[in-house]
């Protein structure tokens, strides 16, 4: 059975629709477990049933996630269309720039709350979690294609697994949910005198 297909959003109205913290990781939750109802998902992000409904039903109006089979009334499960998104500045206009720089906040907001959530939550694990997971930095001397090429490896080591998301008989014993967040920025040399 062939995945589901990534998204590269190129529309400003598609970027605004993302811009939004709760709906950020609402999509993120529903592609990581879903399908999952608003219910289910207020339990996971500690929000009302209502605020989570609003924010699929506005991640659904842009065609981000979609109903899935089975529940019924006010209980229907919603799924991810997308296994992804991705979003380029490169030639865009001003206000697709803008939007994209308003979701890309939204998702580091994420990012970053998820990974201290998690670093406040890693005492309680078994010591073979808390020897697995962590932080890590370095900053390294490469061209644009070099960098290209070193997140596009860590992108194909990560998609070797990728099947477990859709198929819960491919996962191994002991498997959990684990959260990447890579970031790759440009560093200002210092200027030396």
């Amino acid at each position: 059975m062939p995945g589901k297909p990534r998204k590269t959003i190129t529309d400003a109205k598609e970027l605004r629709a993302l811009a939004h913290p709760l709906r950020m990781r609402l999509l993120q939750l529903i592609s990581q477990d879903g399908p999952l109802t608003a219910t289910q998902c207020a339990r996971a992000v500690g929000e009302s049933v209502a605020n989570c409904s609003y924010h699929i039903n506005t991640l659904a109006k842009y065609g981000y996630v979609e109903q899935a089979d089975g529940g019924q009334g006010r209980e229907k499960p919603w799924q991810a269309v997308y296994e992804g998104h991705s979003f380029s500045d490169v030639g865009v206009d001003e206000e697709t720039a803008l939007a994209g720089e308003a979701m890309s906040e939204a998702f580091i907001q994420v990012a970053f709350d998820r990974t201290r959530e998690g670093m406040r939550a890693l005492s309680l694990e078994p010591d073979e979690w808390r020897e697995a997971v962590g932080l890590s930095d370095c900053s390294e001397w490469l061209t644009a294609a070099e960098t290209a090429a070193v997140r596009e490896e860590i992108q194909e080591i990560l998609r070797r697994h990728k099947n477990r998301r859709d198929d819960p008989s491919a996962r191994p014993e002991g498997a959990r949910p684990v959260y990447f967040f890579l970031s790759t920025m440009v560093d200002r040399p210092v200027e030396r005198a």
